[in-house]
């Protein structure tokens, strides 16, 4: 993708201050995508049960970012065409692409779960490069809706107004979905990022839904990492 390496750094100099719709869901996905084609890549396909699992991973990987896209067409695209016209145009178009690799990418990871044991390896193997492929194209995908999209967004929106689209977007999601986000999205935060989010959660969600988000990602965090979350939020010892 031909990118303006003088923009990007423009924008990127910018993003601090600024409402970022999409950094945190971003930093999710890629260490969804890099935990699911390791486990491709080191699978023994010869042990049914691995087997099985590590497909269901990939299978949950691919219902991830198909919903994702889905969030994003409905809630950020028509944003930026309402104030910049055309400006989702190409990330829409390949928005249609990686719709279409990830329901061959799921019938490729189906077909390896079934198919005979002598096949596995080969197949096991196809499937690791093609979602490497689909990997790296979602990386460059995203950077260009962390720098180009963002640069649009911030020039016609307030703070105020994109956190209202965020939160208009959260409000959608399915609770069971949100904690699968959380899982990706809290462990794979800095520590200011993660407490800022967390502490937003607990101000306004249930009492209930923040301690399991609690419990849910704490076992993703190291020693270090939980006691300065817990001493951003004043968790106490525990």
């Amino acid at each position: 993708m031909n990118i303006d390496q003088r923009e990007l750094r423009h924008v990127a100099e910018a993003a601090a201050p600024r409402v970022d719709l999409y950094a945190g869901i971003h930093k999710a996905l890629r260490a969804l995508m890099a935990d699911s084609l390791l486990a491709v890549g080191r699978m023994d396909s010869d042990d049914a049960l691995e087997l099985a699992q590590v497909t269901q991973r990939v299978l949950e990987l691919l219902d991830f970012c198909r919903s994702h896209l889905q969030h994003e067409n409905d809630f950020i695209h028509p944003a930026m065409e309402a104030r910049a016209p055309g400006a989702s145009g190409q990330i829409a178009h390949e928005h249609e692409e990686h719709l279409q690799a990830i329901v061959a990418l799921a019938a490729q990871t189906t077909a390896l779960l079934q198919c005979e044991p002598a096949f596995r390896a080969a197949r096991a193997l196809a499937l690791y490069r093609a979602l490497s492929l689909f990997v790296a194209h979602n990386f460059e995908h995203m950077h260009v809706e962390e720098t180009a999209h963002n640069a649009v967004l911030w020039a016609r929106y307030t703070d105020a107004e994109l956190i209202a689209i965020h939160d208009a977007l959260v409000a959608s999601i399915p609770p069971e979905e949100m904690m699968f986000v959380l899982r990706w999205m809290v462990p794979f935060m800095n520590p200011a990022e993660r407490a800022a989010m967390l502490g937003d959660m607990r101000a306004h969600a249930p009492a209930p839904a923040f301690a399991a988000a609690l419990d849910l990602v704490r076992p993703h965090l190291g020693e270090r990492e939980w006691a300065k979350l817990g001493v951003a939020l004043g968790l106490g010892q525990g």
